[in-house]
This record gives structure tokens, C-alpha cells and sequence, in this order.
């Protein structure tokens, strides 16, 4: 921002104006106010700069504000009018939103009297949203009757997390989901706790509810899935020990046999994955800082009601207790963990694999033994046949002749 006063240049590069994640905006400011018969220092520090700097937040929010409401109104017209191209609509803040994005995610974390506003202005794809973006106020036009809570799932990329099976049942529901792919997207949800009066709900965290369901019905059906399922769950409990803080009956997933989740204060898979990414993380620090895991098991899946039947039959069998462990194994790779202990994994894969094609032992078989002798005389009869194959190389040249 260039700051005159008068007309008169003060300077060309004023960052106390804006706040730094207005960083993108260039202008000029003229102002009448501000003396001139003082030294710029001393202008520079001038109480009527911080009410300048709160008048241009305002207007540039005000700008982008019209800006998003433009856009929509373009291309609600365009649908309307059903004449042009959809490739030719020139949404003007969706090129803005993926060029400055993360700067407006930033606001929402350190402007907090700007905080509504600008969570106005945030946009994420979605599970319904295909390649265009949703808002917040969108989202909770197209709530579900049922629905309290915005729900949203954090990862690396739109990819991953479409794929994730904690979307299993919100997909069977026809429920949307927000996509928060950017690093900067969860330290951004944790200053803005709700929009709207709707609170935002994470998927990957435990207490996820439903409310097209009867609370006596759900209560009811809880209660024989936990009874029918309490030797696989004290079974697995047992097994691992300190690695997850309970075992309980998933009402998120449909097709997979278990996920894992966390708690709903500590940190998600996604935000593990972040803080061990930082250049000064510290392992022995941010053990504290990791949530406990709640593995959630589904309880219609075959594996699972087998290897139930398993724990109740055999349960000191090598392969029980295998089995176990990849099912806790494939929950955490599929839930966004990262594998705790490859060693072991890699042991129990080679146990599961020699099952698989009945391989007895793993012991390694005995190198064969070749003397000398031998080798002198392959030396020899591979000598003895490279001089045929020059004779005979020898006789077609002749004939040839």
C-alpha cells in the first residue's frame, strides 16, 4: 500500500496498514487528516493510521463479499439462460479463491473481530460439489432436516478423502461433507468452532450421531451388537493394550470391517501427519499432544462376525492373534495413520502369507554346494562347444562362398 497524505508521497511500502493476510491487495491511500509538518517517523506511529487500517479491512471484505455475490448471480444467469457454455462463465472469485485461498484461512485464524465475515468467504469442495466449490452458507441451505451439525472430513488431498470409509454411511444418507485438503484447513476449523448456529463436526472423531434415527431404536440394536460382539471386542482389547482406549460398534461404515478414530479434543490422523511434517517437531513432545484411538468395528461385516467365531474357538492360535492385528493393521492405513511398527507388520504378513499358500516353515533351505571340480570341467565342456560353434560358423561361410 502507498501511503500519501496530500498528495504528497509518505511512503511506498506501508505494512501496518493491512494486516498480513491482506498481503495480496495493492492501492493508494490519500488522506486530508494526517499533518504534514512532522517527521514521517512519527506519522508512521499517528493514532488516525489504526482507524485508516480498520476502514480498509472493512472495504476490501466488502469487496470480496460483492465479488462471491456477483459471481453466483453470474452464474445462475448463465444456468437460466441455458445458452452458453459453462466453460465460459468467468467465475471471477473462483480464480481469486484458488489464488489467495489460504490468505482468507488465515484471516479466520488471526482476525477474530473479522471472523464471521470472512468465514463467509471460505469455499471447499465437497462430496457433492464435483470440481466447483461450497460455502458455508450453501451448505446450510442444502442441510439435510435432520441434520445439526456441518460435517467435514481433514486429509492430504480430494483423492484420499473421498475414498476414506468414514464417508461410508454419510454417502448411503445422501449427507454432504466438506473437503479440508490444505495443511492450513484444520488450525482454520479450530478458531471457528460453528457458522451459523450449526456446529462444525469432524467425521474421523468419535460421537458421530445421526438424527433420522430412533435414539431407542439405535439404543436397542447398540446393545445386542455389543453383547453378540464382547468376546471379539475383549479379545482385541487385550491384544492392544495401550494402542487404542476402547473398542466399540461403528455407525459410520458400511463395506470396510473396522476404522479408527480419535477423540474429539485431540488430534486427527490428518493433524498427526502435519505436526511430524514440521521442521522442528519434537517426537517426545508431541506424544503428549496425540489422542488416544478408539477402534470402531462393523459389526455386519463377514471378517468381523468370523473372526468373532475365531476369538470364541481358538483364541491362542497364532493365526487368531495374526488376524487380529491386520484388522487393526488395515484400520489404520485406511483411517489416514501412519504404520506404527513395520517390523512387525511385515512379520505378520509373511506368517499370513505362508498360511495362505501352505508353506510349513519359514526357515530358509540349505545353499547348494558346487566343488571345483565340477566347475573346471563346465569350464571345459563350455569351451569344447564355443569351438564347435566357430566350426560350424566356418562350414556356413564356405557354403556361402
Amino acid at each position: 500500500m502507498r501511503l500519501y497524505v496530500r498528495k504528497v508521497l509518505i511512503t511506498d511500502e506501508f505494512e501496518d496498514l493491512l494486516p498480513r493476510y491482506l498481503n495480496f491487495i495493492k492501492g493508494v491511500v490519500d488522506s486530508d487528516d494526517m499533518p504534514l509538518n512532522v517527521s514521517r517517523e512519527t506519522l508512521q506511529q499517528h493514532k488516525i493510521l489504526k482507524v485508516m487500517g480498520k476502514k480498509l479491512v472493512r472495504k476490501c471484505l466488502e469487496m470480496l463479499r460483492k465479488m462471491a455475490e456477483n459471481s453466483v448471480a453470474d452464474a445462475d444467469m448463465d444456468d437460466e439462460d441455458g445458452d452458453g457454455d459453462e466453460d465460459e462463465v468467468e467465475d471471477l472469485y473462483t480464480k481469486f479463491w484458488e489464488s489467495y485461498g489460504k490468505n482468507i484461512k488465515l484471516g479466520v485464524i488471526e482476525d477474530s473481530s473479522n471472523r464471521s465475515k470472512l468465514s463467509k468467504l471460505l469455499r471447499f469442495k465437497s462430496n457433492k460439489s464435483g470440481d466447483s466449490y461450497m460455502s458455508f452458507e450453501d451448505y446450510v441451505e442444502n442441510m439435510k432436516d435432520w441434520q445439526d451439525e456441518i460435517f467435514y472430513i481433514a486429509g492430504e488431498s480430494v483423492e484420499q478423502v473421498e475414498k476414506s470409509p468414514m464417508l461410508e454411511r454419510l454417502n448411503r444418507k445422501g449427507v454432504e461433507v466438506l473437503y479440508l485438503v490444505d495443511p492450513i484447513d484444520e488450525y482454520c476449523v479450530q478458531n471457528l468452532p460453528e457458522f451459523d448456529g450449526k456446529k462444525l463436526m469432524s467425521v474421523t472423531k468419535e460421537g458421530l450421531t445421526f438424527g433420522d434415527e430412533d435414539p431407542d431404536v439405535a439404543r436397542k440394536r447398540d446393545a445386542i451388537y455389543k453383547e453378540t460382539f464382547e468376546p471379539l471386542t475383549t479379545f482385541l482389547a487385550a491384544q492392544f493394550g495401550d494402542k487404542v482406549e476402547k473398542i466399540d460398534i461403528s455407525t459410520r461404515i458400511e463395506d470396510s470391517p473396522s476404522i479408527l478414530v480419535t477423540s474429539q479434543f485431540g488430534y486427527s490422523a490428518n493433524m498427526e501427519r502435519i505436526m511430524k511434517s514440521q521442521a522442528f517437531s519434537d517426537a517426545q513432545k508431541s506424544q503428549y499432544l496425540i489422542s488416544k484411538k478408539t477402534m470402531e468395528i462393523n459389526p455386519r461385516h463377514p471378517l468381523v462376525i468370523e473372526l468373532n467365531s475365531l476369538v470364541e474357538d481358538s483364541p491362542d492360535e497364532q493365526k487368531t492373534i495374526d488376524t487380529c492385528w491386520m484388522l487393526y493393521d488395515m484400520a489404520l492405513s485406511t483411517s489416514g495413520f501412519q504404520m506404527e511398527d513395520v517390523d512387525e507388520f511385515s512379520a505378520r504378513m509373511m506368517r499370513i502369507m505362508a498360511q495362505a499358500i501352505n508353506v510349513e516353515s519359514l526357515e530358509l533351505a540349505d545353499e547348494i554346494e558346487i566343488s571345483a571340480e565340477e566347475d573346471d570341467d563346465e569350464d571345459e565342456n563350455d569351451a569344447e562347444d564355443d569351438g564347435e560353434d566357430d566350426l560350424d560358423a566356418e562350414d556356413d561361410k564356405g557354403e556361402e562362398l
